[in-house]
This record gives structure tokens, C-alpha cells and sequence, in this order.
């Protein structure tokens, strides 16, 4: 009984090929040592090359290097999440119209709340000019004046300064909302312009005379 021929295996290899700080041109089986700082070529058994190892980083250079990918990341993420606002805003606000319409509701809105509190100011000035006409049969001596009427006069003083406060906050709201608007709208006409279908040309052309 005879014994079978055994065939060798062939392996595929992989070879590393630099050339080192000395000049000196390396190959080996795995990634070289000596070319831990410059850019390595991994070789297929053919001789083709597969690709470049770039340089080893150190410890700083790594930390570095990653810095600047998150960096390049969160640039990413915000360019992204920019395009998506102006997607909303453009479905949202697809004509000047219903921009423009939306504008004046939000400001009337806000003229609505001022013109309540400048109503309740004028009562809360009736009702102190009331209790100041009671304190002045005290004129003379305010030492004897109710506490309940100084408390009213408190109170009321106290009311006044609080809507005068209010009413300044939503004006500075009023010039808010314009300016929100205004930014919106001149993005807006860039985007619309943007995404407007171009004017055929034979549209503008003009038909020949008939003779």
C-alpha cells in the first residue's frame, strides 16, 4: 500500500517595506520598529501594494489628533442640524405671505398683553389717587392715619412698579419678535431662492408676429 503525495499549502504573506531614518531600505513580516515614525507600505505577496501605515502617534499627538476629529465632528453635527432647521423653516414658512402673517399675529399677541397691563395700571392710579385722598385728612398729622390705608397705599405703590416693569419686559418682547422675524425672513428669501424652479427660457421669448 502506497502513501499519498502530500502538496505543499501556499500561504498568502504580507510584507512591510520602508526606508528608515539611516537610509536604510526594510522589509519584514509585521510592522517595523525601526520605521515607527514615517509612513510604512504593506506589500501583498505579488509585490502590490495594499495600502500605507501612516506614522505611530505618540501619546500627545494621539490626544491631538483626536481633539481635532471631535472637532471635525461636532462641525459636522451642527452643519447637519442646521440643514435640518432650514428644512423646518422652509416647510413651515413656504411663501412671504404666511410669513408675513405669522409675524403680525405673534405681535399682536404681544400689544394684546401690553394693553392689559397699561389697563390695569390706570386702575391701579385711579385707585391710589383714592387712597391719597383719604390720607390727606391726615395731612396734618400722618402719624394718626390708619395702618390699614398705609398698607393699601403700600400695596398699591407696589403694583404700579410691578406693571411698569411688565410693560417694559414686553416691549423689549415686541422688538424681539420683530428682529426673530426679520432674521427668519432674510434667511428665508435664500432659501426660497434656493429652492424656486428656474424661469424657462421659452417662456420669455416672444412669439413671432403673424403676418
Amino acid at each position: 500500500m502506497g502513501l499519498t503525495g502530500l502538496c505543499p499549502v501556499v500561504t498568502a504573506q504580507t510584507i512591510y517595506s520602508c526606508v528608515d531614518a539611516k537610509g536604510r531600505a526594510i522589509t519584514a513580516d509585521r510592522p517595523i520598529p525601526e520605521c515607527i515614525d514615517r509612513t510604512q507600505r504593506e506589500l501583498s505577496s505579488t509585490g502590490l501594494v495594499k495600502r500605507h501605515l501612516g506614522p505611530t502617534l505618540t501619546a500627545h499627538e494621539q490626544a491631538a489628533q483626536e481633539a481635532k476629529d471631535k472637532q471635525a465632528a461636532d462641525l459636522r453635527a451642527r452643519e447637519l442640524e442646521e440643514k435640518r432647521r432650514e428644512r423646518a423653516l422652509v416647510q413651515r414658512y413656504p411663501t412671504r405671505a404666511i410669513h408675513d402673517r405669522e409675524r403680525a399675529a405673534a405681535l399682536v399677541q404681544v400689544d394684546e398683553v401690553i394693553q392689559a397691563s397699561l389697563k390695569r395700571r390706570g386702575e391701579l392710579a385711579e385707585e391710589g389717587k383714592a387712597i391719597a385722598s383719604e390720607l390727606e385728612f391726615y395731612a396734618k398729622d400722618p402719624s394718626k392715619a390708619p395702618g390699614t390705608l398705609k398698607r393699601r397705599l403700600e400695596e398699591n405703590q407696589g403694583s404700579m412698579a410691578v406693571q411698569h416693569k411688565f410693560i417694559f419686559e414686553q416691549q423689549l418682547e415686541k422688538k424681539r419678535v420683530g428682529l426673530r422675524f426679520d432674521e427668519e425672513l432674510a434667511r428665508l428669501q435664500q432659501l426660497w431662492a434656493l429652492t424656486s424652479p428656474p424661469v424657462a427660457a421659452a417662456a420669455s421669448s416672444p412669439k413671432p408676429a403673424k403676418h
